[in-house]
């Protein structure tokens, strides 16, 4: 497993050792053991899955709030989105920066992004499938999201007229939500 810090205290994109032949291919997806081998000591919960029928698709800018809030392990098993990783830990050196990665089924990266940290993906095929792990479990009353086009953050999503949710396209700015996540350091 080859672990990538990007420019973001704490998201580190994950690129597993894939067994082909013939045949096809194996890799493990996530180990507890590999992890912690490279400090990073999750206990994942919860696992999710999307899936997204059309190319341009965005979701988010998504979190939990407070003590729901969850840490993320993102993969796709089918097409390509870019993903992306918003800093939302007030008083961090990158508050409010983001990192865009693309993740695959070919080239099988993964994005963990830890808690305090906002998450939105867009498809980059039709048909995605998009998996993740979740370190807590999901809470309806704490499920927030911030305006995908929010100039305060500026993301650029590569792609001109997504496809929304209703729920994304009504999500409040950054400086309106009451988003609660505090940097406190290394």
């Amino acid at each position: 497993m080859n672990v990538i810090k990007t420019e973001l205290e704490g998201v580190y994109i994950i690129e597993p050792k894939v067994f082909g032949d013939k045949r096809g291919y194996f890799f493990e997806s996530y180990s507890k053991r590999k992890f912690e081998a490279h400090g990073l000591n999750y206990d994942f919960v919860q696992d999710n899955q999307s899936f997204s029928a059309t190319k341009g698709t965005l979701r988010g800018i998504h979190f939990q709030n407070g003590s729901a809030s969850q840490a993320k392990l993102v993969r796709v098993g089918m097409g390509a989105v870019l993903d992306v990783a918003v800093d939302l830990r007030k008083g961090s050196p990158t508050y409010k920066k983001w990192v865009a990665v693309e993740l695959s089924a070919e080239n099988k990266r993964q994005l963990l992004i830890p808690r305090g940290f906002g998450h939105g993906f867009v498809t980059l095929t039709d048909n995605v499938e998009f998996l993740y792990k979740a370190d807590n479990y999901y809470n309806a009353e704490q499920d927030r999201s911030i305006l995908w086009c929010d100039e305060e953050i500026g993301v650029n999503w590569q792609v001109e007229n997504p496809v929304i949710s209703e729920k994304d396209a009504s999500a409040p700015k950054l400086k309106d939500s009451d988003v609660n996540f505090i940097y406190e350091g290394k």
